[in-house]
């Protein structure tokens, strides 16, 4: 078990100017964009697989061509591939905190646990497989809608699928970070703000760079 260093919640918290800081929503904003900062690991992994063709073996559709009333259960789009070139790279950021940032001293104070006391390669894998595995019940559902990958439909799902799309992998995200900072009602909408903004500067910069084909 990871040992808390700076959690105000937890039991071996830091000291009081600590505490006080991360009363602030600033201040939490912050620890909490440095904690789910591996999750653009995850799209960069994917992205680079799919605007260079690496991996080009695994890039076989999670589904294997199944289908339901006809139609397919996830979709091209989700791949093998994908699955594991988002966990490797929420692994890889995660491994990068825990080996440089964490030596930072002004990096370190974002830390909401010891990274130096976790295994980040396994726990950050953990985590961005958990991120992309979160997105397949949100596919089969647009699948049996005939919402085709990289749509968002239209007419009375159109705000549904957007919202899911956004943040359909943010439950899955909070279940594996919960064994090391306790989810509060003010760090969930935090992080709903986060999730927004950065899924929307990923799929800019993505569709921008080739590594997207949409902008959804």
């Amino acid at each position: 078990m990871a040992k808390t260093t700076s959690d105000s919640t937890g039991p071996n918290s830091a000291n009081s100017t600590d505490d006080v800081r991360c009363q602030s929503i600033p201040w939490e904003s912050l620890r909490l964009a440095y904690l789910l900062l591996p999750l653009l690991g995850a799209a960069l992994g994917v992205g680079l697989c799919n605007r260079y063709d690496w991996a080009r073996c695994l890039a076989v559709a999670v589904d294997g061509g199944l289908t339901l009333r006809g139609r397919r259960l996830f979709g091209n789009n989700k791949t093998v591939r994908g699955v594991l070139a988002g966990a490797l790279g929420t692994a890889v950021v995660m491994t990068l905190q825990a080996e440089v940032g964490h030596r930072l001293g002004p990096v370190r104070v974002l830390e909401y646990v010891d990274y130096s006391a976790i295994r980040p390669w396994r726990f950050g894998f953990l985590l961005g497989l958990a991120r992309m595995l979160s997105e397949l019940p949100n596919s089969f559902v647009k699948r049996q809608l005939d919402i085709q990958p990289g749509q968002l439909g239209g007419g009375a799902w159109l705000p549904v699928c957007y919202l899911l799309d956004r943040f359909d992998y943010l439950p899955a995200t909070w279940l594996v970070c919960s064994r090391l900072v306790r989810l509060t009602p003010r760090r969930a909408v935090i992080s709903i703000v986060l999730v927004f903004i950065a899924d929307h500067l990923a799929n800019f910069v993505g569709y921008h760079t080739g590594m997207r084909r949409s902008l959804h």
